[in-house]
């Protein structure tokens, strides 16, 4: 089967995995958001991943309460860790290979990031996740997503969100927003579009790295995406 994209890096939020609930982790929900992992594993598609840690902690908490934002960033770069930890062991358990990289090296739980061999992980079949964000403060998951997505050579950055692409406007306000179906770096810029934070969508069109912007629980919605098929909204 020909296939339009053979690596890619798959960038989800960690409040994606709550499913229903206002914290934590849905176990129905991680499964599914891992069967759409084997989905592709099926069709020989190399995956990368990296999640966010909100649904543990957010900076937000604890704003005003003393604790520098240095120190909030840090704490959220662990709660992305737990997150991969879950995700590692829900691959293993549905028949995966799967192996954690954290910019944070953490003895005993990850590795040190490495992207030569992150690429060899990922050419012998095994699904490799990236945690702990960039590893610096000030910078978001959706950084970490680009720059490990370029670092890695993937073939396209895929965020997966709730909504089914990019809207001119927030759909769920103005029931008369377009859904985009493509767009260039530049025009994303000219109509003030929320696609990435800025510095992971400036590290994108630096570098030719292509976006896709989905619904991650439309089912088999990425496996449509690697064969080439219309999902959600490309940007390059």
């Amino acid at each position: 089967m020909s296939l339009k994209y053979s690596r890619i890096l798959l960038k989800f939020s960690g409040e994606a995995l709550m499913g229903q609930g206002s914290f934590g982790l849905d176990a129905n929900t991680l499964r599914q958001v891992v069967g759409e992992v084997k989905s592709l594993r099926k069709l020989s598609v190399e995956v990368a991943l990296v999640v966010g840690g909100g649904n543990i902690f957010r900076g937000a908490q604890i704003a005003g309460s003393g604790i520098q934002r240095t120190t909030g960033d840090q704490m959220g770069m662990m709660a992305t860790v737990m997150n991969a930890l879950a995700l590692r062991d829900v691959l293993e358990d549905m028949g995966m290979q799967a192996k954690i990289y954290s910019a944070i090296s953490i003895e005993g739980v990850s590795i040190a990031f490495n992207a030569n061999q992150a690429k060899k992980d990922l050419q012998e079949g095994i699904v490799v996740i990236f945690a702990a964000g960039t590893g610096n403060p000030y910078f978001t998951t959706d950084s970490a997503a680009a720059l490990r997505g370029i670092e890695i050579e993937a073939n396209i950055v895929l965020k997966a969100t709730k909504v089914d692409g990019i809207y001119s406007a927030d759909p769920v306000k103005d029931t008369s927003a377009t859904l985009y179906s493509k767009l260039s770096f530049d025009e994303v810029i000219q109509k003030g579009l929320q696609v990435m934070d800025m510095t992971a969508f400036i590290l994108c069109k630096e570098n030719n790295m292509p976006i896709r912007v989905f619904d991650m629980f439309k089912e088999n919605a990425v496996v449509r995406i690697v064969k080439g098929e219309q999902e959600g909204t490309l940007v390059q």
